[in-house]
């Protein structure tokens, strides 16, 4: 079943989340086989990992993943410039900057959502990034407002603070951020979505760009927030479920659906060129666990990979037995 999205296709954005310790190259290589269409995200990177750090390891890309924004995090502007230089000379085709992060090790460092409180700083980081990468998209990913900001007129401040320094595009998690009482995890579940608010930002800046994101978990709800906003960032569901990025894919963008087995079958040169380098098969399997969730052998699927991938030696052919446990029934649609 296909979607006829009113928003032009170059204009139209299927966006996957990062998620830390989750979304590295082996992963986004993988959502890029399912979504060619999709725009991929790093995990977050403070700029003074980027200025300071391994930026070999920090900023690892496989030529496949383009497009791939690199998500950084930081308040001092003429760090994060710098680190925007860094990351597009490493071929990175976006800069974001989280403002929507609520854990305390990234409210200590006066950064993620936090910043929410200071549009200002915002707003001169963002613009110190775009005088450092002309050409280079900068964006941001916010939440609607920290604790018990619930103003209206206070979101679309800091919207519009940002958008006069060249911000285009916002990503916004459409929940509030407790940055104190609640863990992370509880703060991407229990302040309730207010996806009207992402709507209203829409009709009242249309010449923004605006993306949704939380809460989102199947193709209908998904391309259902088409009707109001330009696209919708998956999150923990593209990792859960990452079929569904293939789904959305083929329904917003066209094309002929391909099998899960078939799409798995497709990885294989990616996955045998980087055992060939060295690379352990569990630190490429973990990302293929939810391929067949939900479906018949899905369990002995992950059951294989998970006890299997480990072990010395393992190879291509333990995903082939593991694949071979799901193709004894028909696939459910």
């Amino acid at each position: 079943m296909s979607a006829s999205p009113t928003i032009p296709a170059d204009q139209l954005r299927l966006s996957v989340a990062p998620m830390m310790d989750w979304t590295d190259p082996h992963c986004r290589a993988f959502h890029r086989l399912l979504a060619p269409h999709a725009r991929l995200y790093s995990e977050m990177v403070h700029a003074n990992a980027v200025v300071l750090g391994d930026r070999a390891r920090l900023l690892a890309m496989d030529p496949c993943e383009h497009p791939v924004a690199l998500q950084l995090g930081g308040s001092e502007p003429a760090l994060l410039a710098q680190a925007a230089r860094i990351g597009v000379d490493a071929g990175f085709d976006e800069i974001n900057l989280n403002c929507g992060c609520p854990s305390d090790r990234v409210q200590a460092g006066r950064f993620g959502a936090c910043l929410m409180r200071e549009p200002a700083l915002v707003a001169e980081s963002v613009a110190a990034m775009i005088a450092a990468v002309p050409g280079v998209p900068v964006t941001v990913k916010c939440r609607l407002g920290v604790d018990d900001d619930h103003e209206w007129a206070r979101f679309l401040a800091f919207i519009d603070t940002i958008a006069d320094a060249g911000c285009r595009m916002f990503v916004v998690h459409a929940r509030n951020a407790w940055l104190k009482g609640l863990s992370p995890k509880e703060n991407r579940e229990l302040p309730p979505l207010r996806y009207d608010w992402a709507y209203r930002l829409k009709r009242e800046r249309p010449a923004l760009q605006v993306i949704v994101n939380g809460g989102i978990a199947d193709a209908v709800e998904a391309t259902a927030h088409l009707a109001h906003v330009d696209g919708a960032m998956l999150g923990r569901a593209a990792y859960h479920t990452p079929y569904l990025l293939h789904q959305l894919d083929v329904r917003w963008f066209g094309g002929a659906a391909r099998t899960r087995g078939a799409l798995l079958r497709a990885y294989r040169p990616y996955v045998e060129a980087q055992l060939a380098r060295g690379v352990y098969l569990k630190h490429i399997s973990r990302h293929l666990l939810g391929l067949f969730a939900g479906q018949p052998g899905g369990r002995a699927f992950r059951q294989v990979l998970s006890e299997g991938a480990h072990q010395p030696g393992a190879d291509w052919s333990l995903v082939e037995h593991a694949l071979s446990l799901t193709e004894r029934e028909p696939p459910k649609p």
